[in-house]
């Protein structure tokens, strides 16, 4: 590799944009971390997401753990 190749983006976090049904992103990369877990998921898995937190969940479980964490608006 020279320095005017670009490195591989298969190891590298995205960052993202989230919308309302769909992502946006914004730094090329193969996956982002789920907010809860740490995890990685791979863009073409992500599944779940918090529009207006602008995060990202591995699973079901972890969506409704975070959203059990906030508390109730008065």
């Amino acid at each position: 590799m020279n320095r005017f190749e670009r490195r591989p983006t298969a190891a590298a976090e995205a960052a993202v944009h989230y919308l309302d049904g769909e992502f946006r992103v914004i730094r090329p990369g193969s996956f982002v971390r789920c907010a809860v877990t740490g995890a990685p998921i791979p863009l073409d898995e992500l599944r779940y997401w918090n529009v207006a937190l602008q995060e990202a969940y591995a699973n079901t479980d972890a969506k409704l753990a975070r959203l059990g964490k906030r508390e109730p608006s008065s």
